[in-house]
């Protein structure tokens, strides 16, 4: 099998958005278990595969520059960890007046288990300068992107995705970022960022860059396209802000939305994820304006993945229904109906409206 015949295989089972750059959402059926199989999880991705020599390289201002392999980061202290990563831009669909960007639907989330090396490991052998105040990530994907200055649209035919997080943040233990080189137990597919990435839990998945190719500690705050330009809400009536934690959402998996149901009842069922979670509450209503009931919330199974929900719902009414749920988490922040609208329509987590026909 060609290395083009099985990326194929592994993007049949998935909803393609876009065909070059590979986008796609995840199945439904991605959303009812703990982790979503590794053919199931969404792909998000701003150019093609690209070609990788497998080393990582790490400098800028550190005082013992390292040039890692997958084998060395292997040979470090391994850790596991379950995280849920969502696109900024899932949901942009629902988002009115309809935003620029990929035509996302509600599933370009998913869950998988990432195994690596701490990041903040990698750092502290690095030794950053005490002047270091970003840290940059650079991935090996580059290609033709278009640009938004004030003025006009101009276009860049070479651009090569970087992001950046804050030095504090980089070097925190208890952020647990990882440089996976695993996924669900088996080396990253090429689709998810092989050889490695980049998995910083709570963050959209923006954050998370595949093909890692290089980490450069800065003196000066990181201002690059994509931590400036795009992946910044724009919105109309306030500064921007770029694109960091996710927000608190819910959603309902069964049953599936304009579905037939049997009078009696029926068991409805979701998923809750926070980046300032845990999610410590999800209400379910089930009219337009009615009161808001609370549904069973499973504890978290992991500090970083989404948590299961369920409502017994007595359906015994024959006739079209509406379901809606909101999730709360630990912060107090809560779902909204409509979230605020931004140019790039980032970061929608308004409360699903579905609906069933009950018979």
């Amino acid at each position: 099998m060609t290395v083009a015949d099985r990326i194929g295989q592994e993007r049949a089972a998935l909803q393609m958005i876009n065909p070059a750059p590979f986008n796609a959402e995840a199945p439904p059926e991605a959303l009812t278990g703990d982790l979503t199989p590794t053919e199931l999880h969404y792909v998000r991705s701003n150019f093609a595969i690209p070609a990788h020599d497998g080393t990582l390289e790490i400098g800028g201002a550190v005082e013992n520059p390292l040039t890692l392999t997958v084998d060395d980061l292997r040979a470090m202290p391994t850790v596991d960890r379950a995280v849920t990563l969502e696109c900024a831009g899932n949901g942009r669909l629902d988002t009115r007046p309809l935003p620029t960007g990929e035509p996302w639907g509600s599933y370009a989330v998913s869950t998988a288990r990432w195994t690596g090396a701490l990041l903040h490991e990698v750092l502290r052998r690095a030794r950053p300068a005490t002047g270091g105040v970003d840290v940059r990530f650079e991935g090996a994907d580059h290609g033709a992107y278009h640009l938004r200055p004030v003025l006009e649209e101009t276009r860049r035919d070479d651009l090569t995705f970087v992001r950046a997080l804050s030095l504090a943040h980089a070097v925190d233990p208890s952020a647990e970022i990882l440089i996976a080189y695993e996924m669900n137990g088996e080396p990253l597919w090429p689709d998810h960022g092989a050889p490695f990435r980049l998995i910083v839990p709570h963050w959209y998945a923006v954050a998370s860059v595949k093909w890692l190719k290089r980490i450069d500690v800065l003196t000066e705050p990181y201002t690059g396209e994509f931590q400036t330009g795009h992946y910044m809400y724009e919105w109309p009536d306030r500064p921007h802000k770029t694109v960091d934690y996710m927000r608190v959402r819910a959603r309902i998996t069964a049953p599936a939305h304009a579905s037939d149901i049997n009078a009696g009842t029926c068991t409805v069922r979701g998923k809750a994820w926070s980046g300032t979670g845990p999610v410590t509450r999800v209400d379910v209503s089930l009219t337009g304006e009615g009161e808001w009931l609370p549904a069973r919330l499973e504890p978290p199974k992991g500090p970083y993945q989404w948590q299961d929900w369920s409502f017994d719902w007595k359906a015994t009414d024959v006739g079209r229904h509406t379901l809606r749920a909101r999730a709360t988490d630990a912060a107090g922040n809560v779902q909204p109906d409509v979230p605020p609208w931004n140019r790039l329509g980032y970061g929608n987590n308004a409360i699903e409206v579905l609906y069933v026909d009950v018979h």
